[in-house]
């Protein structure tokens, strides 16, 4: 696309090239985690198409073994979460509930 079209009809057509490759959707999430998201960026024109893709990013997308499933993916994510979130029991604690006698 040349550069000199200009104003408003650079923009239109700018738009319009760009969503000639990009398809959008809306997703409902609360104030609180929009602000989170927010918090998040990189930059400050930095789309939230961006910082999510960022974040999917850091889940990882398989080992030595191959390629992880997207429900494993999806686990590993809840349970992280569970950890910092003091979800869990230690193994000790495990033995305790079961009754079990353990190192």
């Amino acid at each position: 696309m040349a550069r000199a079209i200009l104003g408003k009809n650079y923009i239109l057509a700018h738009n319009q090239h760009i969503s000639d490759y990009m398809a959008y959707t809306t997703i409902q999430i609360g104030v609180a985690t929009r602000e989170r998201l927010a918090s998040m960026r990189s930059y400050g024109r930095e789309t939230y198409d961006e910082l999510l893709n960022t974040l999917l990013e850091l889940v990882p997308s398989g080992d030595d073994e191959g390629k992880y499933t997207p429900e494993f993916r999806a686990s590993l994510v809840r349970g992280m979460s569970d950890i910092r979130n003091g979800r869990t029991h230690s193994a000790g604690d495990v033995r305790k509930i079961l009754g079990l006698k353990g190192k």
